[in-house]
This record gives C-alpha cells, sequence and structure tokens, in this order.
C-alpha cells in the first residue's frame, strides 16, 4: 500500500480543524437566536433573536394581560383590573427558557438543524404570577352579591287561624368553578376577557306541603273571645269554649308546647297569697277541693288547661292564669292532643 505524503495528512487535518473551527463559531453566532418551532404559550418566537422575541411576547401576550377580567352574573358585571390582580410576567425567564430549549443537545446537531430548516417542537409555559387573594375576594363579593338564602315556608299564628307563608327558591353559583374560570382568563392572552357566572337554585328545606306533616295537630287560644281552637294538617276542625286567667293573673300570651298530659290530675297548689291555707299543699286528683276536673294538659309553669265544674266562669276571665274549659270539652280536646302540641295563646 502505498504511503499517504504528509503533507496531504497535515493539509486535512488543518481542513478539518477549519470546518470544525466554522461550526462553533456559526453556533456561537447564534446564541441569542430562538431555534425554530418554539413557541412561548400561543406565541410563536422560533427563529427570533431575544431582543425579537421580547416585543413579541410583550406584544402578543402580556400587553392582553393589561385588560380587566369582566365577570357577569345576574344582569351585574364585576370588574377585576391587572393592578387588583397584582399581575406580573417573567419575561427574561421566559426567554431565557426559549432559548434553551433550542440549544439541547449538540453543536453539531445544533448547525445541521439551522442549516437544514429543521425545527423544535417545544412550548414554554408562560411565567406569569398574579394573587390568589384577589381572585378569591372577587369571587367572594359576586357570591355575596347575586346569591339569594332560600326561604323556608311556615306558618303564622292567629288567635283563630293559621296561615301559610309560601317558601322561596334561592339561588347561588359554583364559587369553585367561578374561580377557576378567573385565573383561567386572567392569564389568557386572547381579547375576550369576560366571564360568566350561572345562577344554580337552592331549594327550600321545607314547602308549604311539608308543613301540614310538620304541624298534624295545633292549639290557638283566643283569649279575648274565649275561645280555643284545634287544628289539624292546619285546618280548623273544633272550637271550644273556654275562661282564661283573670285581672293580675292573666294566661300567658306565647307559643308554647303541650309539656304533660293527666287524667284526674293532682293539684300541687301554688305558694301564692290567693291559695290561702291551701298553699304549698297537694290536692289528690278527684278531690271535692281539687279545681282541676278530669283532664290536664300542661303549657308552662303551673298553666294548662284542664276541666271545671264551674261552668258559669265559661267565658270569662275567672281563674288563676289557666285555661278552664266544659268537663265533656276536655275530655274530648284531650285524646285529640299529644304531648309536644304547638299551643298558640294571644
Amino acid at each position: 500500500m502505498p504511503r499517504i505524503p504528509t503533507t496531504i495528512i497535515l493539509a486535512a487535518v488543518v481542513v478539518a480543524l477549519v470546518g470544525v473551527g466554522g461550526v462553533f463559531a456559526y453556533d456561537s453566532s447564534r446564541r441569542d437566536i430562538i431555534a425554530n418551532g418554539i413557541r412561548i404559550g400561543d406565541v410563536d418566537v422560533g427563529g427570533l433573536r431575544t431582543d425579537a422575541a421580547r416585543e413579541r411576547v410583550t406584544q402578543r401576550l402580556l400587553t392582553p394581560l393589561q385588560a380587566p377580567v369582566v365577570i357577569s352574573s345576574a344582569g351585574n358585571t364585576f370588574r377585576l383590573t391587572a393592578g387588583e390582580a397584582k399581575i406580573r410576567a417573567n419575561l427574561e425567564t421566559m426567554i431565557d427558557a426559549a432559548v434553551e430549549r433550542g440549544r439541547e443537545g449538540g453543536v453539531l446537531a445544533r448547525t445541521w438543524r439551522s442549516l437544514t430548516g429543521g425545527e423544535v417542537d417545544a412550548r414554554v409555559a408562560p411565567d406569569i404570577e398574579y394573587s390568589r387573594p384577589a381572585v378569591q375576594r372577587i369571587v367572594d363579593r359576586v357570591r355575596v352579591a347575586v346569591s339569594r338564602k332560600a326561604v323556608d315556608a311556615r306558618v303564622d299564628f292567629a288567635p283563630d287561624s293559621i296561615s301559610i307563608r309560601p317558601a322561596h327558591t334561592g339561588r347561588t353559583i359554583d364559587a369553585r368553578l367561578l374561580r377557576s374560570d378567573v385565573q383561567a382568563v386572567l392569564l389568557s392572552s386572547t381579547d375576550d376577557r369576560t366571564v360568566t357566572a350561572p345562577l344554580h337554585r337552592v331549594e327550600p328545606k321545607v314547602t308549604a306541603d311539608k308543613l301540614s306533616d310538620r304541624y298534624p295537630v295545633v292549639v290557638t287560644i283566643d283569649r279575648g273571645n274565649f275561645r280555643l281552637n284545634l287544628f289539624k294538617k292546619l285546618k280548623r276542625i273544633q272550637t271550644y269554649r273556654i275562661a282564661v286567667g283573670q285581672v293580675g293573673l292573666e294566661t300567658p300570651a306565647g307559643l308554647y308546647k303541650i309539656q304533660t298530659k293527666a287524667v284526674n290530675p293532682a293539684w300541687h297548689v301554688p305558694n301564692s297569697d290567693w291559695a290561702g291555707e291551701l298553699a304549698g299543699q297537694v290536692i289528690p286528683g278527684g278531690a271535692p277541693n281539687n279545681p282541676l276536673k278530669a283532664r290536664w294538659l300542661g303549657v308552662y309553669d303551673g298553666v294548662g288547661v284542664h276541666g271545671t265544674d264551674a261552668r258559669g266562669s265559661i267565658g270569662t276571665n275567672a281563674s288563676h292564669g289557666c285555661i278552664r274549659m266544659l268537663i265533656e270539652d276536655v275530655e274530648k280536646l284531650y285524646d285529640e292532643v299529644p304531648v309536644g302540641t304547638p299551643i298558640f295563646i294571644d
């Protein structure tokens, strides 16, 4: 085999060194050029030098972020400005990241890609900061402004009637979804920076048709007309004449419940001046000097509904605070009224 002259070998080495030096020189000259195919968010910065990339990202990504986010709900609008949201973009960090993504791999691979028009399929996430508390504040503001609590149906007691206040549905928004939507739009470079917060119905817990189940039996006392009214399923089914407390010992007004029931109740005589020598004693049920005849429905602090043999007192202010009924009437009522029954005294 003929020997290669030394001069030829040296010449080849020189050419190779010149070529390698040219490759490094070419690669070094492109250190501030972002490789083709790279995007920052939705902004194509491929093939741009860093100064041009900064300008493009500022115009297409950062400038739109200065527009306020507008939230619409229930005919109201709410604005979150960039200042309130404390929008801040780390532009240099994004540009540096784009450059570095394009320079991944060896110098020969970069040079070959550049010379042949190859691309790097890469996307740099926008590095944008904002105030999460500010977002939460605007979400809370919208929620408070447009929400309405549901109102349960309820009964209104009157001396001789019971009326029903109907229920009303409420409304609210999905605060978690709105917060997510605001954050997404806040970081979006699109022209449409509006968010809609749809309303959701809030149903009441108690509707009018449930009230009759809640109030199967109700008793009302019309002191002025000496009437006891018995209601079932909120409909009056019976009225009885009664006697109520005399002046100075009035039957207490208010809404109570039947606390106790007894047949032929004993009388625990109050320690009051009007009780005379009986004060503090317990008079057995059925005793002649026991004014609590036949039945007892305890209401409040020694006051109750009971039968009386003083028939002439019915229709007057005659008792010491209790509600008197004819014996035959209280026996009927007793079987209709369970413990826990509401009793409204007007």
